[in-house]
């Protein structure tokens, strides 16, 4: 997410003089003395959001490529995180960390199907790595985003982890799944960042904002997954299993005469696809309440025997429990009975066609 809004960001400046010179002008004494300063010291310490900051603001840097800014972190001694968006066709970009001294960046892998990229450098002064988090994220957990909204240096926001397991558009025409929703407050510029749990973890990679109170990230799970292999290779292979469902809801388990709205309706398979000859389309269609929908279609209800509710289910179990090339077992519904059938998985496309 780059910063194209260069009246904003006078906007902003023009702000923040102004809100020193009130201050400034104020004519009230400053408290003085040790009560103060206790009070002060005390105040910092009671805040768990400060705490994460200064322990995290010296592994965040500024991400300047050919078309925009956005923010990074020290993954490890010589790699930094950021997304794929922000470093684009870039082959080189330029670093600044909180200090304010400028490093040179070299970008050794991108995935714009997670839209995480891998930066090596080498920092002037040494930097802590930060840690993935190793369990998932849990609705209402507080989390901390630190980045560089506005090219607003090292700023802070907070909220909540307002949900999980969401799908995310991702750069290809495909989807991010396992992504976490927070209301923390996320501006151009914070992409690539990391937004934190207050025990100084990275619950995930921030993706897009700038909604009403709704952000999202990449989920530390599918980090785990694609930083290792875009370091070592340089790209990554995301499993493809070749259809395109819908849920099957009241409507379409009545236009289907299906005894229950469960599982997810498979309408088209990808030409020359992993599934095509194993699962079977939807092949006409019935209008129920107006609305045009498929009819005669497999309906999926369990992968490996993880169940297939929602298409969140499937995205997220295929990304982080599958690799291409791995077989996997599909429960499916045909003709009103279940039987499971076996299907290889292919390689995703670079594009959604």
């Amino acid at each position: 997410m780059s910063d194209h809004g260069p009246s904003r960001r006078r906007v902003l400046r023009a702000g923040a003089v102004a809100l020193t010179a009130g201050f400034a002008g104020c004519g009230a004494a400053a408290p003085t003395g040790d009560g103060a300063d206790e009070s002060g010291a005390a105040a910092t310490e009671a805040s768990p959001y400060t705490r994460v900051y200064d322990e995290t603001i010296g592994s965040v840097l500024l991400v300047r490529a050919e078309n925009g800014s956005g923010t990074g972190w020290v993954y490890d001694a010589g790699h930094v995180v950021t997304n794929a968006h922000v470093v684009g066709e870039s082959a080189e970009v330029d670093l600044r960390s909180n200090d304010g001294r400028w490093h040179a960046g070299e970008v050794v892998g991108s995935d714009p199907n997670s839209d995480l990229a891998v930066i090596e450098a080498e920092l002037s002064a040494p930097a802590t790595p930060l840690t993935l988090a190793e369990s998932p994220a849990t609705i209402g957990q507080e989390v901390v985003a630190i980045g560089n909204p506005f090219d607003l240096d090292g700023s802070v926001t907070t909220g909540i982890v307002s949900g999980t397991d969401r799908s995310i558009p991702a750069p290809t025409g495909f989807s991010i799944p396992d992504a976490i929703q927070t209301d923390a407050a996320v501006n151009p510029g914070n992409s690539g960042g990391p937004l934190m749990s207050l025990d100084g973890r990275v619950v995930a990679v921030i993706n897009s904002g700038g909604g009403d109170n709704i952000a999202f990230g990449i989920s530390a799970a599918l980090c785990r997954r694609v930083l290792p292999e875009l370091i070592e290779t340089g790209a990554v292979d995301h499993s493809f299993l070749g259809v395109s469902l819908i849920t099957v809801t009241p409507d379409v388990a009545a236009a289907n005469g299906l005894g229950e709205s469960r599982g997810l309706l498979i309408v088209t398979l990808a030409p020359d696809g992993p599934t095509e000859g194993v699962l079977r389309p939807s092949d006409d269609g019935a209008t129920v309440d107006g609305e045009r929908i498929p009819v005669g279609g497999d309906v999926l209800l369990a992968i490996d025997g993880a169940r297939t509710d929602t298409t969140e289910a499937l995205g997220s179990y295929l990304a982080l429990e599958t690799q291409p090339g791995d077989t996997v077992a599909l429960t499916i519904r045909r003709d009103g009975s279940e039987r499971t059938v076996d299907v290889e998985l292919g390689s995703r496309p670079s594009e959604l066609s």
